[in-house]
């Protein structure tokens, strides 16, 4: 079994320990943060230390890493982390639940968590540094660039391609054939039509009161 340290020690950790450890053929053996965020000497059981002592406690020799963070600013924390690791010598591991539908040839990249009940289809493309929460269907021949994070219930139609460090909010719609420019924010529900523009914030119209109860509705 491959020995595992995790960066981080939030929610995104917590979860991240559970997959590997029920889930995978890795073995956690302990957590890292930035020392002025280490608020104790270990988490879940574990070891927590320090991530500048990460290569001295944790050699990369000996084990991988995952940087398990969210989307926290366009995903350029995660990613920050993710390239910092690499300069220590770690190489980065990723999680596909056995309970996710993969059908494309290529495996996707490193540092990826693609949780159960994702779809993704032949001849998809993931990159590196990709969070695929639950339940997306990924279609086919759709591509999806480094350091992205795709919540969950999101459609992406094929040939879709996803640039670098986007977010798409839960419940969005992405139409086949379309490109979502880098940096691009598309919110919970939003339908996209067309190709969007970089650091572009996509969302959907404002729901509104009707000034009628449910009762006085026809359905």
């Amino acid at each position: 079994m491959a020995k595992l340290v995790i960066f981080g020690a939030g929610d995104i950790a917590k979860l991240a320990y559970y997959y590997f450890l029920n889930d995978s053929s890795h073995q956690v053996k302990g957590f890292a943060v930035d020392k002025q965020y280490r608020k104790a000497e270990k988490f879940l059981g574990l070891p927590l230390i320090d991530f500048d002592r990460a290569p001295e406690l944790f050699p990369p020799k000996d084990f991988m890493m995952f940087i398990a963070l969210s989307y926290a600013k366009m995903n350029k924390v995660r990613a920050e982390k993710y390239f910092r690791a690499k300069e220590m010598g770690y190489q980065l591991a990723s999680y596909v639940s056995s309970r996710c539908t993969y059908l494309a040839e290529k495996p996707p990249g490193d540092n990826c968590f693609i949780l159960e009940d994702n779809t993704i289809q032949p001849f998809v493309e993931i990159g590196n540094n990709v969070t695929l929460w639950s339940g997306n269907h990924i279609g086919h021949e759709a591509v999806i660039e480094d350091h992205c994070f795709i919540s969950s219930h999101v459609v992406v139609s094929g040939h879709v391609r996803v640039g670098s460090y986007s977010f798409l909010g839960v419940n969005s719609t992405l139409r086949n054939g379309i490109k979502i420019a880098p940096r691009t924010l598309v919110g919970a529900g939003a339908v996209i039509m067309q190709d969007t523009e970089e650091g572009g914030v996509y969302v959907p119209g404002r729901s509104i009161k009707l000034n009628k109860t449910s009762d006085e509705v026809e359905l």
